[in-house]
């Protein structure tokens, strides 16, 4: 996912068209924050399956051993 998230910003960056380095520093902070605000989003939802699946388990362990 990580790679994905990477290549998709190189791609935008390439072909941004920015002409001057002050275009591409915007264009690189712009590509960076949506990068980071995905990369938050995946690790959010990865939390919550994990702690879902934990407290599954638990619980069945539990169960098993009442």
């Amino acid at each position: 996912m990580f790679k994905s998230l990477v290549l998709i910003a190189i791609v935008a960056f390439s072909f941004s068209g920015c002409a001057t380095w002050e275009g591409m520093k915007k264009d690189a902070s712009s590509i960076w924050e949506v990068v980071s605000n995905k990369s938050s989003d995946a690790w959010e939802v990865t939390k919550e399956s994990s702690s879902e699946a934990y407290d599954v388990t638990k619980e069945k362990v539990q169960e098993i051993v009442e």
